[in-house]
């Protein structure tokens, strides 16, 4: 254990292995009191976004005083995305990271951090993700829900959508990458490391391209968000709603569209927020702080 220079408790370093053989690391806050009400519940896991880690997301970092404040025990992780590349040593998979990750693993990883939690005393978990990690907290829980988990936080998910990515503005960058990454896969090539521009710079594989904003739209929030059972909140910054093109542009309303029990469901816009909530961050926290007891409130 080491004392986290950000707070005044204890950080416990840890780590877990997925069912099917990947390691990755974390580090527990742990509340510094047990909660003054109860709460829905015991412990928050937060997945980081696109290439992020553990240690090194500044919005985690802000938004984790205002949920330790409530006795939560807050797991920071890693899911087998982190970083860029990493070699996935004791895999036979030769390198894991952004650049090679298969998003529907994600379960594998999510169920690890949950079992984690369980084995601690921790029987009631939430999930809180950023960004893709807010689409792998969704994605896992529609496709494999782990009974422990009793809400989700969904921060920023973008909308992977290969038919609004093909109509929107950089349609042409965008179309021009995929079709480059769906000859490379269709010829054997699917390791093929590309520098692509589309959605964002980024070195990726010809598969994980595709995996991830493919034609099968498999990660594609507005899908499957009515499978989700359980109580969801999303957020999402009033600048990147409105300026972060159309993976974001009309997603809160794509969403309520297609809820058949919009009452279990919360879409919450934080104002002057952009993707990284940079100057809203502690904003964020409070707000997902007060949802989480106006949650218990309900439950009780």
């Amino acid at each position: 254990a080491q004392s986290h220079e950000c707070f005044s408790v204890i950080v416990d370093l840890v780590k877990t292995t997925t069912s099917d053989g990947v390691r990755l690391d974390g580090a527990i806050h742990s509340p510094t009191h047990t909660p003054l009400d109860p709460l829905a519940v015991d412990a928050l896991v937060c997945l980081h976004g696109v290439g992020g880690n553990f240690y090194g997301s500044t919005l985690f970092e802000k938004i984790t005083p205002a949920l330790l404040d409530l006795g939560l025990a807050i797991l920071w992780t890693n899911t087998r995305g982190h970083d860029g590349v990493y070699p996935a040593v004791a895999t036979n998979r030769g390198r894991l990271g952004a650049g090679y990750e298969t998003v529907d693993e994600c379960r594998y990883d999510i169920a690890a951090w949950v079992d984690l939690l369980v084995e601690r005393g921790y029987r009631r978990v939430g999930l809180l993700g950023h960004s893709l990690g807010a689409i792998k907290a969704i994605y896992s829980h529609a496709q494999q829900p782990h009974p422990a988990v009793e809400c989700i936080i969904a921060a920023s998910p973008p909308r992977l959508s290969y038919s609004c990515f093909n109509n929107g503005e950089r349609s042409e960058v965008f179309f021009e990458t995929i079709c480059e990454a769906e000859r490379h896969v269709s010829e054997g090539r699917g390791k093929t490391l590309m520098e692509v521009k589309f959605p964002f710079p980024l070195l990726i594989t010809a598969e994980s391209y595709v995996d991830k904003y493919g034609r099968e739209e498999r990660y594609n929030i507005v899908k499957f968000v009515e499978q989700i059972d359980c109580p969801t909140l999303f957020t999402y910054g009033q600048l990147e709603l409105e300026q972060s093109g159309v993976a974001f542009a009309g997603v809160p309303d794509a969403l309520r569209a297609n809820l058949t029990e919009p009452q279990r469901v919360a879409i919450t816009t934080i104002p002057d927020a952009d993707h990284l909530y940079t100057g809203a961050q502690e904003s964020l926290g409070t707000h997902i702080a007060s949802w989480l007891k106006a949650l218990a409130s309900s439950v009780h």
